[in-house]
């Protein structure tokens, strides 16, 4: 599956998009724990740790909002990580 990065996700994850292959069954809480495997370089300064953004992050599972982290994937999913926003 495709992981596209968003704000300041993106700057943590220190990439726009990234590709998982996961096993049958994965879960999106499956993918976030692949997602934190993956040793990554320092962030910016200011830019929380990506652990701390993805806990407190919103996922959109082929442009739909998914609050639930058993839902399942499949190989050709899209799942975009939104941080929290500030501003209006």
């Amino acid at each position: 599956m495709n992981v596209r990065y968003f704000a300041a996700a993106r700057a943590a994850a220190g990439v726009d998009e990234e590709r998982y292959e996961l096993p049958a069954g994965a879960t999106v809480a499956s993918l976030l724990e692949a997602i934190l495997a993956v040793e990554r370089p320092e962030p910016p300064a200011g830019t929380p740790p990506l652990a701390r953004l993805l806990s407190r992050s919103s996922f959109l599972l082929n442009e739909v909002a998914v609050r639930n982290r058993t839902a399942a994937l499949k190989p050709d999913d899209v799942v975009d990580v939104l941080p929290p926003f500030a501003g209006g």
